[in-house]
């Protein structure tokens, strides 16, 4: 049957389409135009084999629609803050994605941020052979656990600074694009093992412009990043991360290396969770920099979770400039499309004039 079939990576945490699902508005949608591609892709379907060619028309899954909304409220102590930043949108996005002769994945997604209108993801993938898949469009870097996950499912109210600083432009001080870049990837998982007959290794290797979001290349130079991660148990992954690039111009000479390298460790089963990482940064020559997280969650109940982050920053790699944030994040999620969080935060921020600060951020999420 042609209508529908999504081939989904064995890996789900490359990516943000499998666990962001629909709301109710958009799973209307979804069932109203899988009705009405029913009838004629099945009878395609099953009347021939599949073929290739420019007047084919059938063997094609109903594009699946989704969106969601995370709205917040900031306030923070911190001197000339002014309370905060108040009410507003963190994020809203749309997205659509779907099959083309069931081996060709595309994904397009949009998302504004108050008057920020953008285009998020755009890509198209080929998924015939689960342990070679090729990816090209825009999309995020391979680079880190948390980096690629939806922020729907991060546990808390923000990106950990070492996926902002490790996975963002040039130094990591640009994040707007989320850790996303256009580019070429080939990902892959291969070797089963266990009762389970879960995959034991997942890759994936890449080239990117190296520009960040939405940018063509306009210095010749590219990124090459890669990852390699294991899974020893089911759930439990291990993963090893590594950049190169250049960046800048050989005309003007000032032509930078950014070479960057991580590891990491992840596991979540049944509303627990843990997930840490670490990296090391070095560009132009000799600046380096470095990040790490520690992020967990439990379940007290079905529909109440509770989550504890430490994390730190360290600019020239000196603890006298560091970033620090402690973090105590409950989350109640009454539905599978509505959830709510409130995050505590203590700054000790060690190179401010003002180096110890609170803050506490509400959330609130809903897929429509």
């Amino acid at each position: 049957m042609a209508v529908g079939l999504m081939m989904a990576p064995a890996f789900a945490e490359t990516s943000e389409v499998e666990s962001e699902g629909s709301g109710f508005l958009t799973s209307a949608l979804n069932s109203a135009v899988e009705s009405a591609m029913a009838a004629p892709a099945e009878s395609a379907a099953s009347s021939k084999q599949m073929e290739y060619g420019r007047t084919v028309t059938d063997f094609v899954s109903a594009p699946k629609f989704g969106g969601y909304y995370i709205g917040r409220y900031q306030y923070s102590d911190k001197d000339k803050a002014k309370g905060g930043a108040g009410f507003n949108q963190r994020l809203i996005r749309f997205y659509v994605d779907g099959t083309i002769l069931k081996d060709f994945k595309y994904r397009i997604q949009i998302q504004t941020n108050n008057n920020a209108f953008h285009m998020k993801d755009v890509f198209l993938e080929w998924q015939r052979y689960k342990f070679a898949m090729v990816k090209i469009g825009q999309f995020k870097r391979a680079f880190g656990f948390e980096n690629p996950m939806n922020p729907w499912d991060i546990s808390t109210g923000d990106y950990s600074l070492f996926t902002k600083k490790m996975t963002g432009d040039f130094q990591g001080d640009t994040w707007g694009g989320g850790g996303r870049d256009q580019g070429i990837q080939v990902q892959g998982d291969f070797l089963p093992v266990g009762q389970d007959n879960h995959n034991l290794i997942h890759y994936q290797v890449g080239i990117w412009n190296g520009e960040g979001i939405n940018k063509n290349n306009v210095d010749g130079h590219f990124d090459y990043i890669g990852t390699i991660q294991f899974q020893p148990i089911k759930n439990l992954y291990l993963g090893l991360f590594g950049w190169t690039g250049n960046y800048g111009s050989e005309s003007a000479g000032n032509v930078a290396n950014r070479d960057k390298y991580a590891f990491g460790v992840k596991y979540e089963n049944k509303g627990w969770s843990l997930r840490g990482e670490w990296g090391h940064s070095q560009y132009s020559g000799n600046v380096q920099e470095d990040a790490w997280y520690l992020v967990g969650g439990m379940p007290i109940n079905s529909w109440f979770r509770l989550c504890a982050q430490y994390q730190t920053y360290r600019a020239n790699e000196s603890w006298r400039t560091a970033q620090c944030v402690y973090s105590l994040i409950p989350e109640i999620q009454l539905h599978k499309n509505l959830k709510f969080q409130i995050q505590y935060n203590f700054n000790d921020n060690r190179g401010a004039a003002d180096k110890h600060f609170n803050e506490i951020w509400a959330e609130t999420y809903f897929r429509f």
